[in-house]
């Protein structure tokens, strides 16, 4: 019996011998609860989400917290009409309706993902009140307004965690301990140690010693996970969570990823969310390949997951001017989710930056932001990917301040140095340098978002791939309702003269809904290098 199967039994031994019984909450095997009410149409299709690190978005000028090098939830609100001015009319803000935000709960570490106190938000950042105010101006945007959730496991140092260290019988059972003799002889997923030591106990930590492992194998951590949920549903009033990490949730044996234990478990959690809040988005953190990542969304585990097959395939297709791996991935990710029930990106707080990836290559960044913006899926932006923020390994230098001028410290804070350096070359990449260049990629995500947003065939409809007969120029066709859009992209450095799709010419094109395509007398279309073009059919 492996040491997970021990821990599970040795703790329905020890209510039973107390003469209790557990509360009730369903264990693997049985069936999941189903939603008491019928789940609304889901508002997030057709939106798109913009994810921000609080911490390097923007430092607050005025309030207790400002200027003190550090962004917070006070300066996230200064800088909104950025990102969403309120004003469908205008267009000079970037026009997003979803923010997620990365981890707000107090933390010792600077990304946040080892909580100490799931109840509130880290000081750093502000208070409940200022979150409150802020989700309530984000809303009169309408913004809906996602935060990121880690479940898989606390900080070493919650409260909690520290009391089981010294051999509290309330928490001991909330993680999951070994005698020192019988630590398994096992490693993680990617080679690493599992089980960790503090003061001669031996405890499992899929990631670090830092991150115990919660044990949902004992009632009560359920329990408490629903506590947290319903907290952040209806008193702090967010439109969903992100959840980190959930592949990791429950191990069985050796296996650490994937169980059907831990699916079961999240079926319960989606269930309980969708009981408090049902119109609530749970999108899920399955990082590995879609054949598993689907998995978790036919069985209603999640609402969304995010699709890190497709984020490879649109930056290999940028990168490398070839279409084969993104026309296969577009066919196989439509074909394993139900209804485009997935989240796109391009990359992540957990990915080298865009920009980066592309060597700064404005028409190549141009592109993949066209193919993110023109896929089925429900987009998400990295912060500072609109203006080209750079950014590689290792994981600070992915998540520096946003450059908002080419000043000191890019306008990011006015205290004498920011938490972390801005990436060198802030002064001529930042969104002042932007704002107003028509032929700016600020501009271009600008134009890009609101043309998702007001074509019902980009942001809800269905995909279908065309041949293009070439390697270099990859297409697909978006149709919602009578609605259709055709989306052909030039992958190659160079103009393509007299194009027309192998399926039929191009003389059903009425015009390009992104700029001026060009027509031959034929009919053929003149595609410039690295361009997307999004197509309206003459009929």
């Amino acid at each position: 019996m492996s040491i997970f199967a021990r821990i599970a039994w040795s703790w329905v031994a020890l209510l039973a011998a107390a003469g209790c019984q557990p509360t009730r909450v369903d264990g693997p095997g049985s069936a999941p609860t189903v939603a008491t009410a019928p789940e609304p149409e889901a508002w997030w299709h057709g939106r798109v989400f913009y994810e921000v690190f609080v911490r390097s978005f923007a430092d607050s000028t005025t309030g207790p917290l400002a200027n003190d090098g550090v962004g917070d939830l006070q300066g996230l609100m200064e800088r909104l009409d950025y990102l969403n001015d309120g004003d469908p009319a205008t267009s000079s803000d970037l026009g997003v309706t979803g923010l997620w935000l990365m981890p707000i709960n107090p933390s010792p570490s600077y990304h946040g993902y080892d909580v100490t106190d799931y109840y509130d938000i880290h000081p750093q950042y502000g208070t409940r009140d200022d979150f409150r105010r802020f989700l309530a101006e984000c809303h009169r945007r309408g913004i809906r307004v996602i935060v990121d959730l880690v479940l898989n496991h606390s900080s070493s140092r919650h409260p909690q965690f520290e009391r089981a260290l010294l051999g509290d019988p309330a928490f001991r059972d909330w993680y999951i301990f070994v005698p020192p003799d019988e630590v398994p002889q096992v490693r993680g997923p990617w080679g690493q140690p599992v089980w960790q030591q503090s003061g001669g106990q031996h405890f499992f930590g899929i990631f670090w010693s830092g991150m115990p492992d919660l044990n949902y194998r004992n009632p009560a951590v359920t329990t408490e996970a629903y506590r947290i949920a319903e907290f952040w549903l209806q008193e702090m009033g967010v439109d969903g969570f992100r959840l980190d990490a959930i592949r990791h949730l429950i191990e069985d044996g050796d296996t650490m990823n994937d169980t059907p234990q831990t699916v079961e478990w999240l079926q319960r959690f989606r269930s309980h969310v969708k009981r408090t809040r049902p119109d609530a988005l749970t999108v899920g953190e399955v990082w590995t390949s879609t054949e598993i990542v689907s998995d978790y969304v036919r069985a209603d585990a999640i609402d969304l997951a995010f699709e890190f097959d497709l984020a490879a395939a649109i930056l290999d297709a940028a990168k490398s001017g070839t279409a084969d791996k993104l026309a296969y991935t577009v066919d196989n990710v439509s074909a394993s989710y139900p209804d485009g029930r997935y989240a796109t990106m391009i990359t992540n707080h957990d990915l080298n930056r865009v920009a980066s990836e592309l060597g700064e290559d404005t028409a190549r960044m141009k592109l993949a932001a066209g193919m993110l913006m023109t896929l089925p899926g429900v987009p998400f932006i990295y912060y500072g990917e609109e203006i080209g923020q750079v950014g590689a390994k290792p994981d600070e230098m992915i998540r520096n301040p946003m450059p908002w001028t080419g000043g000191l410290h890019g306008g990011f804070t006015g205290a004498v140095r920011p938490w972390e350096p801005l990436q060198p070359g802030h002064e001529r990449r930042n969104v002042a340098a932007q704002d107003a260049d028509p032929g700016s990629l600020l501009s271009h995500y600008r134009r890009l978002v609101r043309l998702r947003q007001s074509e019902p065939a980009l942001g809800r409809g269905g995909v279908r791939s065309l041949d293009t007969g070439r390697r270099d120029v990859v297409a697909w066709e978006r149709v919602e309702g009578d609605r259709r859009l055709t989306v052909i992209a030039n992958l190659s450095g160079n103009e393509i003269d007299g194009y027309s799709l192998p399926a039929g010419g191009n003389a059903r094109f009425l015009r390009d809904l992104l700029g001026d395509v060009a027509l031959d007398a034929s009919g053929g279309l003149t595609l410039a290098p690295h361009r997307l073009y999004v197509l309206l059919p003459a009929h």
